[in-house]
């Protein structure tokens, strides 16, 4: 492996998502964060200047970059969440470009469950509207830890610094409600590149950083839980060969803390313990393993376990309930959720069945108000419900670990997935 492709793996990797609502200009700022960077190529950016001359648009139009499905170029939205990868010498970057239409809420929520950062776009004509409110709520539920305002199209406002400052005072009143510890503000213009990589002549009111350094330098630590120690069982490895017949391995994910061999650890919910023999990966014999490494882990005892169980250390075991509190994101647009209704909960790599015992209320988006006389949930819709699971779950709540606090809900009439749930007690 040469220095060069060494340091590349090495760099530090940011997840962020976009979000904003309709024209507010998410996948156009994407798209020149690309072109800026240099993290295009040349017959990309050829395909794309073709595509906008048969659109008949004035200039090569950048959202199409990442507005990838037939039907995001025919109507010029974003329908799908996309992902695009770019890297400067500084950072490597991972960004999901997500739909500012309601009805893809579910899209947002889907690419904000992985994201470290959140860019809310806001159009400067407009300022903060519902979208933005409903983004930025959806952000704060997910734990989302910074956030940066991007007050787009400055240009069709004549650059004005009041405008801005209007703006930034209505998003303030709104986020002193939600938990986000860090939020800045960058005045740009997408279309035209201004504070979008280098700072902008048109806005030399502005002091602070243009958008790409502010994510580069933007401190994120690392947010995986690396103290308890978490590791569901995905597949259960038995080689069936003369030369491995003693081999029995349980492969998945470390979705929390350390493991080294000779840790104690108890299986969970089978309470049986033994210590790790050997932890192993893709390329061999592992010192130590912790999130999110995928490898492949052996124990001293033979004990019976099966996909869905976790390994987890002795002194530490995550929470063990049928009683579940969540916040839940509803998916469907064919069926609301029904109270008492049943369906199949997965976590992590386990599944169980569950009841809905009580829906405790829904969140009004824009004022942040419980409503607990409001029984239906559609699509779209956040609400607080208690759930009781056929089997113990165990868990970790949402604010501790991602991982082991989300779940999805599943219906058994047709195996859509009908939300996605956040568990806080």
């Amino acid at each position: 492996m040469s220095a060069e492709t060494k340091g590349y793996l090495d760099m530090d990797l940011l997840r962020l998502t976009t979000a904003g609502s309709v024209d507010d200009g998410k996948s156009t700022l994407i798209g020149r964060l690309l072109y800026d960077s240099k993290s295009i190529f040349e017959d990309q950016w050829e395909a794309i200047e073709q595509s906008s001359k048969q659109r008949g648009d004035e200039n090569v139009n950048l959202a199409l970059l990442t507005d990838g499905l037939r039907a995001e170029r025919e109507q010029g939205i974003t329908i799908d969440v996309a992902y695009r990868y770019f890297a400067t010498p500084k950072r490597k970057f991972i960004i999901a470009d997500t739909p500012g239409h309601i009805q893809y809420t579910r899209n947002m929520v889907t690419g904000a469950s992985t994201a470290n950062l959140a860019i809310i776009l806001i159009d400067a004509r407009h300022g903060v509207i519902e979208q933005t409110c409903r983004h930025s709520f959806i952000a704060s539920l997910l734990q989302i830890q910074h956030i940066i305002v991007c007050v787009n199209k400055m240009d069709l406002v004549d650059w004005s610094e009041d405008r801005f400052n209007e703006i930034v005072g209505q998003y303030k009143e709104f986020a002193s409600r939600l938990e986000v510890p860090h939020i800045d503000f960058i005045p740009i213009s997408a279309l035209l590149g201004d504070n979008v990589v280098e700072r902008s002549s048109n806005m030399d009111w502005y002091q602070g950083s243009p958008l790409l350094y502010t994510l580069e330098t933007m401190y994120i630590g690392n947010e995986h839980n690396h103290v308890d120690a978490r590791f569901p069982v995905q597949w259960v490895i038995r080689p069936h060969s003369d030369e491995w017949h003693d081999f029995r391995g349980y492969a998945g994910r470390v979705a929390g803390g350390v493991f080294k061999p000779g840790d104690k650890v108890t299986v969970m919910p089978s309470g049986f313990q033994s210590r790790i023999k050997g932890i192993h990966d893709i390329h061999g014999d592992v010192p130590k393993a912790f999130a999110p490494m995928s490898v492949t882990v052996t124990l001293e005892d033979e004990i019976d376990i099966s996909r869905g169980d976790m390994i987890v250390k002795q002194n530490n075991p995550p929470q063990s309930s049928q009683q579940i509190e969540a916040m839940i994101c509803w998916f469907s647009s064919e069926a609301q959720l029904q109270e008492r209704g049943r369906y199949t909960l997965r976590h992590t790599t386990n599944d169980v069945k569950c009841l809905v015992k009580e829906l405790k209320y829904k969140i009004d988006i824009n004022t942040l108000h419980k409503l607990k006389e409001d029984r239906e949930v559609r699509l779209n819709d956040i609400a607080r419900v208690s759930l009781q699971t056929s089997a113990p779950l165990h868990f970790d709540r949402y604010r501790r670990n991602r991982s082991t606090g989300s779940f999805i809900l599943i219906d058994d009439q047709t195996s859509n997935t009908v939300a996605a749930g956040i568990i806080v007690g």
